[in-house]
Parts: structure tokens; sequence; C-alpha cells
């Protein structure tokens, strides 16, 4: 480790900042900058809106699942009923005993048995059976028929075409489930014959559908199968129409491939976004799948991948894995749009169905909240820049005031005449009393910096100063507010040299010197602790060494601004409990460790390091850091300042100021005057006699000594190097 810091860490201080200190801070900020307010307004209104909106979005989100489960169990009910009915139809067709007489002969021709079929005609089997059909299918809207054994192979049919055809793998499904004894309908399909659409064009692939039951013989035995044609946009898709919701609401039906198997309302829109052909009567039934685009269509968006290489949207693959839901927080339809929506799969018909509302319609009504909250958060903002810039044109105004006032070099009953340095909490001017002409210090806040705070901390320095009356304290002359608002108080001239840049200058001081000017100081400080006051910051840079009259060598401890009133709580609450403040270089342990327990011996122990530094010219302890410095003052133990010094120092003041920097109070002296009689004790007391004094101030004064007042001592270079080497400090004193 170095022994020496260098004069640039003299004047380090450093404070950090507590809770309670920035609450009180941020108090006396909202008080005065009423600006700040329509802000907290817009952040209590936001956070008042987040919760209406988040309740009266849980409400509507519940209704909206009760609404589209409620709708989508109606919807599934009737298409049930529905096809309940069509299967009751097509089962008493199928056991029609003129149905049943004419499909055995068929059956029989089929197995060549002349005998058992009487030899009939088969085509006039054929037109026997459709004879007996067409009643029912006319009545019913079928608008044909087909009969299968149980081979799959067509026996008799409304197109002749499909007569012998087996296994045709549309008829699959529903011959299957007849010829095993069920009666049910399927989901469209495109048709594998010719037949007429709507239109009146004979086409294949037009949309159709078919309810089988089986037919049976006198043994109640299944030997073959009937389907009637249905076509879906006779029934089945105005059933999945009625389920309407709003504007943009519908309900449909998909098979197990997420095909569309009835019509969308919105066809139209469809063809527009490109999903459907632009052609005349082109329709969705079978002609969309339900694929995600990822993305809305509608707003411009276009996918970059076939649709077939789309995955199936959130609904329809949950619906043909056979999970109905409801969701309510939305999800991509085959457009891309967001929407709402519920949805079932329906086994027996391999059918699935859902009823889904765009999401913008579905939450209209928050929304339109919003757009209030957010005209709210407008009109507060606008507030707050209309108040803020008023308050900032007010400050402005107040502070050209304020400097006007300044540079007109009159302050209250004072004349200002030179500016003599600028500290932590303002700037010290040279100036006289209009009346007694006394030359005096003036120090102001800095209008660039006035707040609450500062105002009450500098109203609280002049109050405790003026309490002292040592003749090595500054003394209080005056304290006042001008009209336009500037803060001030006088205290006396000091035209000397503070000891910071006495040692700076001049190096390590004699012994009998360094007596001379603790002892003064001990004096000052033995004063504010019988008054209960602790001054927490000293160090060189606070003491002033004078030529006062016709004294030279007059000490005065200067810079009261951090002291704490030992037995007045709220008072000492202004420096914050617990915060760490003072100057590292000269802390007591006790004052880095638990700040708000400091006491006299506190300042004793930063007497003992301005006496060490005095002595050797170097501070006490030497670190890279902050954190290290404080580590040091813990636990460290100091050299003796004749190792640092490299020459004897008498053993009466070495012990006395190492005395001063031991780590436990209970080994300091316990007061200053204490101290003061350890170092008179010292062979060197008294030893500097006024005549070195004079001759040491008349050999230097022109060429080192600075006027100063106060603590407006101020190295301008010095406090840009204080705040390099603190980095991070919390606040520079």
């Amino acid at each position: 480790m170095k022994s020496r810091t260098g004069p640039h860490l003299a004047n380090i201080t450093w404070k950090t900042s507590t809770l309670g200190r920035t609450a009180s801070r941020t108090g006396l900020f909202l008080k005065r900058q009423i600006w700040i307010w329509p802000i907290v307004a817009t952040i209590v209104l936001s956070a008042l809106a987040y919760g209406v909106r988040r309740e009266i979005e849980s409400i509507m989100k519940e209704n909206l699942r009760s609404e589209l489960q409620t709708l989508l169990n109606v919807e599934a009910a009737m298409l049930e009923n529905w096809a309940q009915v069509q299967a009751a139809n097509a089962t008493t067709l199928a056991n029609d005993a003129r149905v049943r007489t004419s499909v055995y002969r068929l059956l029989a021709d089929e197995q060549g048995d002349p005998q058992l079929a009487g030899a009939p005609d088969v085509a006039a089997i054929h037109r026997e059976l459709r004879v007996c059909l067409s009643p029912a299918m006319s009545t019913h809207g079928y608008v044909s028929y087909l009969v299968a054994d149980k081979r799959r192979r067509i026996l008799s049919a409304t197109s002749e075409e499909l007569i012998g055809q087996s296994e045709i793998p549309e008829y699959e499904d529903f011959l299957n489930r007849a010829l095993t004894g069920d009666a049910t309908i399927c989901a469209p399909f495109p048709s594998v014959v010719a037949m007429k659409d709507e239109h009146g064009r004979t086409r294949t692939g037009v949309p159709t559908m078919f309810v089988s039951a089986p037919i049976r013989d006198e043994n109640f035995q299944v030997v073959a199968a009937l389907a009637l044609r249905i076509p879906p946009d006779a029934e089945f898709t105005r059933i999945m129409q009625l389920g309407q919701i709003g504007r943009t609401g519908e309900t449909f039906a998909f098979d197990k491939t997420g095909r569309l198997v009835s019509n969308s309302r919105f066809d139209n829109a469809l063809i527009l976004l490109g999903l459907l052909p632009d052609q005349p009567g082109a329709k969705s039934i079978l002609n969309l799948h339900l694929r995600d685009p990822q993305g809305s269509m509608p707003a411009g968006f276009r996918p970059t991948v076939r649709r077939a290489e789309l995955p199936l949207t959130q609904m329809a693959a949950a619906a043909i894995a056979g999970e109905p839901g409801v969701n309510t927080d939305g999800y991509r339809d085959l457009r891309g749009v967001n929407v709402v929506g519920a949805w079932t799969w329906m086994p027996r018909y391999e059918i699935g169905i859902a009823s889904e509302i765009e999401s913008a319609e579905a939450f209209r009504p928050l929304i339109i909240l919003q757009r209030i909250f957010w005209s709210m958060y407008g009109l507060l903002g606008l507030s707050s820049i209309a108040i803020f810039v008023f308050t900032v044109l007010a400050a402005k105004l107040r502070r050209e005031a304020q400097k006007a006032e300044i540079e007109a070099k009159h302050l209250g009953q004072y004349t200002i005449e030179d500016k003599l340095g600028a500290g932590a909490m303002g700037v010290v001017y040279r100036g006289r009393h209009a009346m007694l002409r006394r030359p005096t210090a003036i120090k102001l806040l800095d209008v660039e910096r006035v707040n609450d705070a500062s105002i009450e901390r500098f109203e609280r320095e002049v109050q405790l100063t003026c309490q002292l009356n040592n003749p090595s304290t500054v003394a209080i002359y005056d304290y006042g507010r001008t009209p336009e608002g500037v803060f001030y108080y006088a205290m006396e001239y000091l035209d000397g040299i503070n000891l910071q840049a006495l040692v700076d200058q001049y190096g390590p001081q004699p012994e009998a010197r360094v007596i001379r000017i603790l002892t003064q100081i001990c004096g000052s400080l033995y004063e504010a602790h019988t008054l209960g006051l602790v001054h927490r910051d000293v160090k060189p840079a606070n003491i002033m060494l004078n030529r006062r009259g016709c004294d030279a060598d007059v000490i005065k401890v200067l810079d009261f601004g951090l002291v704490k009133a030992i037995d007045d709580k709220q008072q000492a609450g202004m420096t914050a409990a617990n915060s760490l403040t003072g100057t590292p270089l000269y802390m007591a342990p006790e004052a880095i460790q638990s700040p708000n327990s400091v006491d006299p011996r506190s300042d004793l122990y930063a007497v003992g390091a301005v006496g060490y530094f005095l002595l050797t010219g170097t501070p006490v302890f030497d670190a890279a850091g902050i954190v290290e410095l404080c580590r040091q003052h813990v636990d460290a133990i100091p050299d003796p300042p004749s190792q640092r010094l490299g020459k004897s120092v008498s053993p009466e003041l070495e012990g006395a100021i190492l005395a001063c920097l031991e780590k436990s109070r209970a080994k300091r002296p316990q007061t200053a005057r204490d101290l003061a009689q350890l170092l008179l004790r010292s062979p060197a007391a008294g030893q500097w006699s006024i005549e070195d004094s004079e001759n040491w101030w008349n050999a230097h004064e022109r060429r080192s000594v600075a006027p100063a007042g106060g603590s407006h001592v101020a190295n301008r270079s010095q406090a840009v190097i204080d705040r390099t080497i603190i980095g991070n400090q919390a606040e520079i004193e």
C-alpha cells in the first residue's frame, strides 16, 4: 500500500441516501412541482383502468362463453333432431313391405335364383321400387336413392350408371353403417355421378349427403342398405345458418379433414380475399379447408406457402381431435382474423360444428371503454405539459429575477463585491454591510439548484452554527431571504487558508504548530459537543487558518451543515437516519457501520485523522476506492506518524493522535477537552510562539493565502478530482 493518496483525495465527501430521505424529498418535490400531479393522476387512473378493464373483460368473457356454448348446444341439438328425423324416415321406407319385396327380388336375381324371384323382369323391379319410394321421397325432399347389397354392390339407383358398381369410396362410410344395422346421415361430400346443381347445370362434384338405413329379411337380418340423397342446401345448411351472432358471427360444419361442409354467410368476402374462385355461384361448401394463414388476410397479409401446407386452425384441430371447447381469448380463423368461438365434434355423424364471432365485435364495449380511458390519458397528458411549461416559465422568470438581484450586487442590507467560491450548498460572495461597512462573507443558495429540501437544510445550518460562540468557530452575523426568493446568510469574512491547502502547498507541519491548531479545534468542538451537537464532517478543508487582528494562526471551524443534534430526533432525521454522511478519509468506523450512532467521540476520530495529515502530509489510510478505504477505517491499524514520516515524533503527540484513531470509542479521549489536555502534555506544546506565527505569515501570506469566508473556500479543480475519484458515491457534500 502506498503511503500517500495525494491532495486530490482530501476533500472527498460521501453521502448515501436512504429510503426515508428519498421519501421526504419526493414529498417536497411533489409539493413544489404541481405539474407532476396530472402525471400522478394518469398513473392512478391507469391502475384503476387496468383493474376495471380486467373485471369487465372477465365478466364479458364469461357471458360470451355462456352465449357461445348455448348457441352451439342449440345448433347441435337441432342437427341431432334433424338427423334422427331423417334416419327415422329412411328406416320407415326401408321397412316398407313393397320396398322389401322389390329388394328381395333384386337380391334373388343377383344370386341367379329365378324360382325364388318369380323370374320377373329386372327393369320392372326397378320401376316398381321407384314407384314405391317416389311418394315418400317427394314428401321428405329426397332427390335420389340407391340400394346396395352386403357386398356394397349397387342393386338399384335413381342414376342407372351406378347399378352394378361396387365399393365406391365416397359411399363406403354410410353404407357400412347401414349394413351393420345403424340408420344415420353422412357428412356432405362431392357427388360421384353427374346431377343437376341449384342452377340447373348437370355436373359431378355437386354437394350431396345421404341418409341410410338397413333393409332386413323375415329373420330381421340385414340383407341390404337403402340410401336416400339429401340436398345439403335444403335443410342442413339452413340449420347451420340459423346460428348467427351479430354482424360477423356464424355457425358452420366441417368434416374430419377440416373441410367446410356447410355454406358460409360470407362467401362474397371470401371471394374478394381470393379464398374462393371468382366464378358465378362459387360457394364455400366443400371448397374451403379450415386452415390458419398465420396472419390477417383482410389486413393485407398473404401466406408464403400453399394453403394445403398450412396447419388447421386451433379450433378445427381441437374439434377433430375430439376436444370440445370454448375460446374467449381469441384465435385465428381461416382468414387469419382474430375470433372467439365454441366448437364440438359429433362422432356419430363424423361432423364438427363451430360458432364463431370476430373478437373486435365481441369485445366492442371494452374497446369503447379503452378509447374513453385513452382520451382521458391524452387530456391529462396535455394538462401535464401545459402545467409543466407554465412551471418552467415561472421558475425561469424567478431565477432571472434572482440572478438580476445578484448581478445588481445588492442582497438585502448587503452589497455584493466578489465571488469567492462555490460549495455543495451554494455560492459565497465577499460583501459589505450597507451601514456598518464591515467586510462579510455572504453564502447563498445556488438559484439553479434551489428547492425546499436545500432551503430547509440551509436554514438548519445557520440555526445550528449561530448557537456557537467559541472564537475558533466561524461567526454568523445575519440570515434572510430577499423578495425574489434568494436565501442567504452573512458570516465573518476570513482571509486565511484551509488546512488542506496548507499541507498541499507547504507539506507536513511542525509538531508545535500542529498542537496549537488541534487544541483550537478542540475548543470549537467542545462547545458544540456541550450543546449536544456533533459536527460529523471534520476535515482539513473545513478548518481555516487565519490571521485575525493582532493574532496569527487563528483557527476557524467551518461548515456545520452536517451537524447532528444528538437529542433532537426530528432534526437528526434531516440528514437521513442511517445514511453515510461525512468524508471517508476522516470518517470514524462507527460512522461507516452505523451512521445514526455517531457521537462526540466520532468527531475526535476525525480530529486525530486531521492531526495525522498535518503531521505527516498524508491521510491515515490510502485506498484505490471508497469501499476499500471504509474497510481500512473499520479494521486496519494505522501506521504510527513517526513511521510514516520517517523521523521521530514526540511520544505524547503520537500517542494522542493514535488514541483518537482507536477503533473502539471507549479507548479514545472521551471529550474534546480531554484530547486538548493530552496534546498539551507534549514537550512541543507552546513552542510555536507568536513570533513564529508572524514570521510564517509574513513570509507566505502574499503568495499563498487566498481570501475566504466560511465554507466558501472552494478549489474548483479539486472538486472535479473529488467527483472523479468517488465515482459512484451517493452525494458529494
